[in-house]
This record gives C-alpha cells, sequence and structure tokens, in this order.
C-alpha cells in the first residue's frame, strides 16, 4: 500500500459529514465539507430492456429524478445524489446508458435552475466481465462498452464515475463458500489489487480528460456476499467481518490511482478508507433494507459524508412512488446528522455515539465498523509493507479486538461462532509476509482453470502444473 500512515489518526476526529479532502460537485456540493447529503439509489421492475422498451425505461428514470427532486424541494433539502447503477444490458449498449443519463441530468439542471437545489449524479456501469469465465480482466472486448459509457456518460452529466469491480471474484466466492481465509486473500489482495490498479488508472484518466470525479469503487460483491451469506447462516458472522477488513486494501487501491471519493456506498469498507487517505465516502445503513438485510443499520452512519439507501425498485408504494419515499426517509436521517453538526463538535460525538453502540456489540460485522476500532485496526494495516502484509495485519487485530470483547462479554456472540477466532488466526499466520512468496504457494494449490493469470499480470511465477518457469 502507498499509504503508511493515516490521514485521520484519531476516533475523535472521524466523523460524519467532515473529511479532511472534501469534493467539490459541479453544481456546488461539497461532500465531506460540513453537510451530510442523501445517496439515492433506484432500479427498474424486472423487465426487458431492448429497443422496444428503452424508451419508456428512459421515461421512468427521469420521472424517479423528477419526484425526488420535487420532494426534496419541499423538504427543503441541501441537496442530492442520483446513483445511476447500469443495468448490464445499459452498459452492453453504452448507448441505453447514455440516453438515461442524458434524461435525469436534463431534469437536474431544470430543478438547479428553478428551485436552487444541486444535485448530481453518479454514474456507475456494470462489470460486464464477470459475466464471462474464466474472465478476461484486461483482455476481454466487455471492458471496452465500460469504457465508453464512462466516456460518454461522463460528458452527459455523469458526474461522479464508480465501479462495482469484480476482480478476483472468480476465486472468492468458492473460498467464501469453504470459509478459506488464504484463498480470499490471494483473490482479494492478489487478484483483485491487480484487476483495481488497472481499471481505476483508465477510469481516473477518464475523468480527468472530462473535468469529471473519480469517486471510487466498493467491495460490494465480495464484503456484501459475505454479509448477506452470513445473515442466511451460511458463513460466521465473524468471518464476514474479516472479510470486510481484508477487502480495505482491495478498495483503497482506486484512491492511490488517483479517485477523490466519495467512494461507493454498498462495500461498507468506506470508514477504513476515509481514515486512511482522508477522502469522503458514502455509507449505506437501515435503508438498505430494501435490497439486502444487514446488522449495520445505525453504526454505518457514523462516518458518513453521503447515506444512501441501497437499490430501491421503482414501484409504486401507498405513499408514492418508493424512490421518492426513500429520498424522504434519507433526508429525515440527513436532517439529524446535520443538526448535530450545527451544534459543534460534542454534538456530532455525542449523536455518533449513540449510532455507534446501538449496533456494535450486537454482532462482529459491526463491531469492527466503530470508529475506535477502525483507527486501530486501519494503523496495523499502513504498517504492512505489501498489501497481502497489510491485509493481514488488519484482520489479526480485527481479530484482537473481537476476542477481547467477547471475553469481556460485551459483543454478543456464541460458542459455535468464536471457534473461528483460533481458526482464522492460524491460517492468517500461515501466509507469508513476501508477496511473490504467498503467489507461488497459491498457484500450486489454486484451481487454475478459474481464472487467467496473464490477466492478473502473474506470468514468471512457478505455475502449478510445470516444473519450469514461464
Amino acid at each position: 500500500m502507498k499509504y503508511n500512515k493515516l490521514v485521520i489518526s484519531k476516533k475523535e476526529d472521524l466523523l460524519f459529514g467532515h473529511a479532511p479532502f472534501p469534493v467539490t460537485t459541479r453544481r456546488g456540493l461539497v461532500i465531506g465539507g460540513g453537510k451530510v447529503y442523501p445517496e439515492l439509489n433506484f432500479t427498474l421492475e424486472p423487465m426487458h430492456i431492448n429497443n422496444d422498451t428503452i424508451d419508456s425505461i428512459i421515461l421512468q428514470y427521469r420521472d424517479i429524478v423528477r419526484g425526488a427532486l420535487q420532494r426534496g424541494v419541499e423538504l427543503y433539502s441541501n441537496g442530492i445524489i442520483f446513483e445511476f447503477e447500469a443495468l448490464p444490458e445499459m452498459t452492453k449498449n453504452p448507448d441505453y446508458g447514455v440516453d438515461i443519463i442524458k434524461a435525469m441530468n436534463e431534469v437536474c439542471e431544470e430543478f438547479y435552475q428553478k428551485h436552487d437545489i444541486p444535485s448530481e449524479i453518479r454514474l456507475t456501469p456494470n462489470d460486464l466481465r464477470e459475466f464471462e469465465r474464466p474472465p478476461r480482466q484486461r483482455t476481454s472486448p466487455r471492458l471496452n462498452p465500460m469504457l465508453e459509457l464512462f466516456e460518454r456518460g461522463a460528458l452527459e452529466g455523469g458526474d461522479i464515475l464508480s465501479i462495482e469491480s469484480t476482480g478476483g471474484k472468480e476465486i472468492f466466492d468458492d473460498a467464501l463458500l469453504n470459509c478459506n481465509i488464504r484463498e480470499i486473500v490471494f483473490s482479494l489482495c492478489i487478484l483483485g489489487v491487480r484487476d483495481m490498479k488497472m481499471l481505476w488508472k483508465k477510469i481516473v484518466e477518464i475523468a480527468c480528460k472530462q473535468g469529471k470525479i473519480a469517486g471510487g469503487d466498493t467491495a460490494c460483491g465480495f464484503g456484501n456476499t459475505a454479509m448477506v451469506l452470513a445473515e442466511k447462516k451460511y458463513i460466521p458472522k465473524l468471518f464476514a467481518a474479516i472479510v470486510r477488513i481484508l477487502s480495505v486494501v482491495r478498495t483503497i487501491v482506486a484512491v492511490e490511482e488517483g479517485a477523490k471519493g466519495p467512494d461507493k456506498d454498498c462495500g461498507y469498507e468506506g470508514i477504513f478508507l476515509k481514515a486512511i487517505t482522508g477522502i469522503p465516502v458514502s455509507m449505506e445503513g437501515k435503508t438498505s433494507a430494501c435490497a439486502h438485510l444487514s446488522p449495520l443499520g445505525n453504526i454505518a452512519g457514523a462516518c458518513a459524508d453521503l447515506w444512501s439507501n441501497e437499490s430501491v425498485q421503482n414501484i409504486k408504494l401507498l405513499a408514492d412512488m418508493a424512490p421518492t419515499v426513500y429520498l424522504e426517509q434519507l433526508e429525515y436521517d440527513i436532517r439529524l446528522f446535520n443538526q448535530a453538526i450545527k451544534g459543534g463538535k460534542s454534538d456530532i460525538l455525542n449523536l455518533q455515539k449513540h449510532l455507534v453502540e446501538s449496533d456494535m456489540y450486537f454482532d462482529p460485522q459491526a463491531f469492527i465498523l466503530a470508529p475506535s476500532n477502525v483507527i486501530k485496526i486501519a494503523k496495523e494495516m499502513v504498517k504492512g509493507k505489501t498489501y497481502v502484509e497489510s491485509a493481514v495485519k488488519g484482520a489479526n487485530k480485527g481479530l484482537d479486538l473481537i476476542e477481547e470483547a467477547v471475553l469481556s462479554g460485551e459483543l454478543k456472540s456464541s460458542e459455535m461462532e468464536n471457534i473461528w477466532i483460533d481458526t482464522i488466526r492460524e491460517e492468517l499466520n500461515t501466509i507469508p509476509s513476501d508477496e511473490d512468496v504467498f503467489i507461488e504457494e497459491m498457484l500450486r494449490v489454486t484451481d487454475q482453470s478459474k481464472f487467467i493469470r496473464e490477466e492478473y499480470g502473474l506470468l514468471g511465477f512457478w505455475p502449478a502444473d510445470r516444473n519450469w518457469f514461464i
């Protein structure tokens, strides 16, 4: 990792609405500069997306933004971020995604001119490469429409560029189900890191060329997959908590390559990025229940600069269309954040205390997100000389903190969960600090039919099925 010290080194300075390096958008939102803003995330009901339906789909997106902004005006909103998470068909055919962005931006500009309510669009193309097995992360023709949507969508009003990238997921998914911590480290900290370096160099270049903001990535497909499986009791919650920590060193690569934030909400690792790098972050909590259950309803807001809801379908509820309803819910949450900010740091810390303590002792996944624990874990991470060493140090510190809280009786847990503390620690401590040695060890035991080494720049390492170097 390029970072060897924390930008925010005290838990008292890790606050919502404040980031050392705030980001100013085209219409004047200062994210991380003293206010929390809502980030509305929405999607369609299941439907066909093709030439016959695209006009009605564009109208839906236009109406979603209009309905949310109208409610924002009525609630005296300070500003709104809209996340356009392009569905696969909208990325495969960039014309679809570009036309949707254009329609959304026209409504944003209309309300900015008429009502002085600033709003921006986060453009998040779908990572199409995951639909190919084994994926070709660097040479796949599926990469081209992704980058085209970034390029053209930015011109039409996509002001914050983000993605949920999936490099390493072809190894990660089976490793997660098998609770194989070594393969998870390999997938996140070797494969994922290398893919992030390649991809985010390209995204940052587009952002700089277009005068846009390179926002950030998220380990949603990794950390949130673990969380959802833990909620369903397929894997231990404690294991999912450690996966969340490990995902940090993968996601931070976007910032190392030039991303400025706000990072993307749905990986929950943003709070660690904020402590280490100082960028503003987007987080999601209780209002993400429309998309997935979680144990992180309140604590996720402890250090948020944007407060999000995850993807809600555009369906009619009793009150109004669901995105409009969720905008209202987010607005009331951020009113509370911003009222505390008006009261000064003591009020911020008091509200943060309640957000944190209402969740942190009910689940290890919540426990590690407490600002005090984030600082302790992040301080260990930045001591690592490689991504792998950083991940192992951070995970071991997380295990130590969880174990202390279990032994003290503060953290709710069970014997079935607790036995994983030593199991994970023992496996982590078999991982060599020399990254090249770890790669060679893993290439001997990992099923290489699942991934293409060349696509991660791993030529030159001892292959599993031969006795010579390539």
